[in-house]
């Protein structure tokens, strides 16, 4: 199975935007998950079961906190589905136009050829910022399809994301994430940080800024 990083190409659209919204979605879970360990819901649980049994209703005691969970990962769900829904209707829509227009800026794919079918298994975007005199490269929109991880992908795009911005005389690779994109955390410490600063910023307040 011989593994081939390219530039995208129109014909990888169907591909491309679902592998997008597969990785997108994948963090409801983890979304969910932090929010009802945090100290807030919990408290706001435990009281809604208290708030039952001091009622004297074992089933109010048991709805309350239930319906609460329910709201939690309404919430969580919505964040995300909100997000890949926006995401498809604008840039994602023209990937051609808003991530190959300009020659500080790529995406790539990856694929593979199974029994003579060839696969798009992964995916990996950069934009050039500019501050002053000095530019820097974005990443993001990495995606691995769940059958290919495990196989040293995300670390061979990531490379692919250095050597790009090294060429082009970045100062730096930024990754901005969540510590709910576990993934994407830990790809640059398996990465050639040392051939080009890599910051990996945790943007606590929302990870929906590109």
């Amino acid at each position: 199975m011989q593994l081939v990083i390219r530039q995208y190409r129109p014909s990888d659209k169907d591909t491309v935007l679902r592998l997008f919204s597969l990785g997108i979605k994948e963090h409801i879970g983890p979304c969910f998950q932090n929010a009802m360990t945090s100290p807030v819901c919990l408290t706001i649980m435990l009281s809604l079961a208290l708030v039952g049994y001091l009622l004297g209703s074992l089933c109010i005691a048991l709805l309350l906190p239930a319906a609460w969970v329910g709201l939690i990962y309404y919430n969580c769900h919505e964040l995300y589905a909100r997000y890949v829904a926006e995401r498809l209707r604008t840039d994602m829509q023209d990937i051609v136009g808003n991530y190959l227009s300009r020659p500080d800026d790529c995406y790539w794919v990856a694929e593979v050829e199974v029994d003579g079918v060839t696969q798009v298994i992964g995916m990996v975007a950069v934009m050039c910022i500019e501050s002053g005199n000095e530019k820097h490269g974005e990443m993001f929109r990495m995606s691995i399809s769940p059958q290919s991880r495990q196989m040293g992908l995300g670390r061979r795009l990531t490379h692919t994301v250095i050597d790009f911005c090294k060429n082009r005389g970045f100062s730096k690779v930024v990754l901005e994430t969540t510590s709910t994109q576990r993934a994407a955390v830990a790809l640059p410490h398996h990465s050639a940080s040392s051939v080009l600063p890599f910051h990996y910023p945790d943007l606590k307040q929302n990870f929906i800024s590109h």
